[in-house]
C-alpha cells in the first residue's frame, strides 16, 4: 500500500448512508476539541446578528446573504478541517496554530476563497434583484417575504426563486465539497483540487445530492433559531465535511487501485 493509501480514512466505501457517519464523526471530533468550533461558530453568529441588526428592515437584501451563506461556508471552516486532521494524530490543535493558519495566507486557499465570495455575492444581488423586481410588494421583514414570496399568489416566485439558487449552488458545492481539505490536506493546485471534487459528484452523486440536502437543512436550523443554533452546526458541519473528504477520497484511491490492476 503506498503512502497516500496509508494516510485516507480506513473507510473506502461510500454509501447512502455515508453523510450520517460523517455527521457522526464530526459531532465526535467537536465534543473533543470543542473550543475551535465554538469559537468559528461564535464568529459566524455574531456576524449574522450584525448583518440582520444592520439590515433588519432590508429582507430583500437579507434573505439573499442568508442563503448565500451555504456558498461561502467552506472557506469559513477550513481552519476546523485542519483541527480534524490532527485529531487523527491524536493530537489537539492549539488556538496559536489555528491563528496562524489563518495568518499563513495560503495564495491557494485565499483564490479559491475568494471565487466562493463571488459567488456569493453574484447569489446576493441576484436574489435582491429578483426580490425588488418580482415580488408583488416590498419585502421588508421576514413576514412580508412569508407572505408575498412564499405564499404569494404571484405564479411561481418562490419556487423560480430556490431553483436559480439551486442553479447556482450546485456547481459551486461540486467544485468545493473536497477541494478546501485538500488543500489544506495536500500540496496540490486549487485546478486539481476542484477536478478530484467534481470526480467525486460524478462517482457518488445520489450521496452528496444527500449531503449537500443535510448540509441545507442543517442551515436552515441554525438560521430559524435566531441564528444560535449556528454555534453548533457551523463546526459540526466543518467536521464532518473533513470526514467526507476522507472517505471519498478513500473511495476514489481504492477505485484507482482496483482499475490499475
Amino acid at each position: 500500500m503506498n503512502d497516500k493509501l496509508a494516510r485516507v480514512s480506513p473507510v473506502s466505501r461510500v454509501t447512502l448512508a455515508s453523510p450520517l457517519l460523517w455527521l457522526i464523526r464530526g459531532w465526535r471530533d467537536f465534543v473533543r476539541h470543542p473550543l475551535p468550533g465554538l469559537l468559528h461558530g461564535l464568529c459566524v453568529t455574531l456576524f449574522g446578528a450584525l448583518l440582520y441588526a444592520v439590515a433588519d428592515q432590508q429582507f430583500w437584501l437579507l434573505v439573499g446573504a442568508f442563503s448565500g451563506f451555504l456558498l461561502v461556508a467552506p472557506v469559513l471552516a477550513t481552519g476546523l478541517y485542519a483541527v480534524s486532521r490532527e485529531l487523527e494524530r491524536d493530537r489537539l490543535m492549539s488556538l496559536a496554530e489555528l491563528v496562524a493558519l489563518w495568518r499563513g495566507r495560503d495564495s491557494r486557499l485565499v483564490g479559491f476563497g475568494l471565487l466562493l465570495c463571488l459567488a456569493g455575492t453574484a447569489w446576493v444581488l441576484t436574489s435582491a434583484s429578483l426580490m425588488v423586481l418580482l415580488a408583488p410588494a416590498p419585502i421588508n421583514t421576514v413576514v412580508d417575504f412569508l407572505r408575498h414570496v412564499v405564499l404569494s399568489e404571484s405564479p411561481l416566485l418562490f419556487e423560480f426563486w430556490v431553483l436559480l439558487g439551486g442553479l447556482l449552488a450546485a456547481p459551486i458545492f461540486a467544485s468545493s465539497v473536497l477541494t478546501l481539505p485538500m488543500l489544506i490536506d495536500r500540496d496540490c493546485l486549487p485546478m486539481n483540487a476542484v477536478r478530484a471534487s467534481w470526480r467525486a459528484v460524478a462517482d457518488h452523486p445520489l450521496v452528496l445530492a444527500f449531503w449537500a440536502s443535510l448540509i441545507a437543512c442543517l442551515v436552515l436550523v441554525g438560521l430559524l433559531s435566531f441564528l444560535l443554533g449556528l454555534l453548533v452546526v457551523v463546526p459540526l458541519l466543518a467536521h464532518a465535511s473533513w470526514h467526507a473528504y476522507r472517505d471519498l477520497s478513500a473511495s476514489a484511491s481504492a477505485a484507482s487501485a482496483v482499475g490499475g490492476r
